[in-house]
């Protein structure tokens, strides 16, 4: 089935076949400061991606990965979340570790590894400068994020990487952020039975500076394993 189009507050939207959450048009206009980034890097890498970066893995997922946006020569680059950067390799090997994933990360959308009972997605879908999205980026964003959540069955757990991934699904959960604060290694019950659980981002710095290390990241990894091998 080919998708049909809409417009929503002046972009234009994909609205996909039934049960499907809504994907941002590779042209999407919401941010202009996104939009010029974007054709920035049209014009000095056209064989890169350059476009909002869809999700990866089924809908029929018990698990969400949240990160925070695409990186430059990651995702923005290749097409796939968290793919040709360094934050791949930590996230990709424990998801491996702990059966959310098979095959090896090889950096490249063509390298075969596939997810298991797990979804990625950004909560920021657009390349931003410096990597860092702004907040009215996230608040105009929330809306792909919003219809993930609705549309993902049974979902069970969220794993949030960094602040800005945690505020936003609870913004997409419509939840006021300051009621349920982001600390590393908690895993919170929100009201509809959904788990949300916190990580520091799996990025080059953190793991650099020792804010985040492996063995940290799997310890959430396998609390979620534990938990979701454990009935619904």
């Amino acid at each position: 089935m080919t998708p049909s189009t809409s417009s929503v507050d002046g972009a234009t939207l994909l609205a996909e076949p039934s049960g499907q959450p809504q994907q941002p048009s590779r042209d999407c206009p919401l941010c202009p400061r996104l939009l010029v980034y974007r054709e920035a890097n049209r014009q000095e890498h056209p064989q890169w991606w350059n476009a909002p970066v869809p999700s990866w893995g089924s809908l029929a997922s018990e698990l969400l990965i949240v990160g925070m946006a695409p990186g430059v020569r990651g995702a923005n680059r290749t097409g796939r979340p968290f793919t040709g950067d360094y934050a791949g390799t930590l996230l990709y090997e424990t998801l491996r570790k702990f059966g959310f994933a098979t095959g090896v990360y090889g950096a490249d959308p063509e390298d075969g590894m596939a997810l298991a009972n797990c979804r990625i997605v950004n909560a920021v879908r657009c390349v931003p400068p410096a990597n860092l999205p702004q907040p009215v980026e996230v608040r105009t964003c929330n809306r792909y994020l919003r219809s993930e959540l609705e549309a993902i069955r049974p979902l069970r757990a969220v794993l949030a990487l960094g602040v800005l991934a945690h505020s936003a699904v609870l913004a997409a959960c419509g939840i006021p952020i300051s009621r349920l604060r982001f600390r590393h290694g908690q895993i919170l019950t929100l009201p509809d039975g959904l788990l949300l659980a916190d990580s520091y981002h799996v990025s080059r710095y953190n793991t650099n500076t020792g804010r985040l290390t492996t063995a940290m990241f799997e310890s959430v990894v396998s609390d979620l394993r534990t938990r979701l091998d454990q009935p619904a």
